[in-house]
């Protein structure tokens, strides 16, 4: 499955945004194993923005930053103790615009399946694993509505144990199974904020 996702991305050429929005950069990390897992990460509840969320490790882009790459594999390193020495990146996702304003690239590395992850509690709850294949079986798949902004709008949503996975996050996973899987994936668009 790795081979695919790593030819699929080869070949794949993101959408950009090509606003003058703040960045924010994202990791989509997979395992290396015959069941490939993407790690997740549940944001402290105690932060005031997305507080309790499932999030991919990641976050705003500094000036200092080399480029998106870099603000992915330094926010993961600050987060889940992910060295970038330990990631393969092997391609981007297009860029999608948060709730927030924020520009968000979501950017795809492989890593070992034995790699020592480790929450910084200052602004994660705990890191978890998901097996792809989960999220590419439609039971559990549970799309939802909320209103945001007086705006009804759908909602990818999945339950991985007592996670719940969905909105922008779930959302780019779909579009990652999407273009790294062909899994051919109906989403509504997203809304523009």
């Amino acid at each position: 499955m790795i081979d695919t996702i790593k030819n699929n991305l080869l070949h794949y050429q993101p959408k950009y945004l090509g606003s003058d929005l703040p960045q924010a950069g994202v990791l989509i990390a997979v395992t290396n194993e015959i069941e490939p897992k993407v790690i997740l990460t549940r944001r402290a509840k105690t932060l005031s923005s997305h507080g309790g969320e499932v999030a991919f490790p990641g976050g705003k882009r500094d000036e200092s930053d080399a480029d998106i790459i870099f603000t992915a594999l330094r926010e993961a390193h600050e987060e889940i103790d992910l060295k970038p020495s330990q990631v393969d990146i092997i391609g981007r996702m297009d860029e999608s615009l948060s709730l927030h304003r924020l520009q968000v690239t979501p950017c795809v590395g492989v890593i070992s399946p034995d790699a020592k992850l480790q929450a910084n509690l200052d602004e994660l709850d705990c890191i978890f694993k998901v097996p792809l294949s989960f999220f590419l079986d439609d039971n559990n798949r549970c799309d939802h509505i909320e209103a945001y902004r007086s705006k009804a709008r759908f909602a990818p949503c999945f339950l991985f144990d007592d996670f719940l996975i969905w909105g922008l996050t779930s959302y780019m996973l779909m579009d990652f199974l999407n273009v790294s899987l062909n899994a051919d994936i109906a989403l509504k668009p997203r809304p523009n904020y």
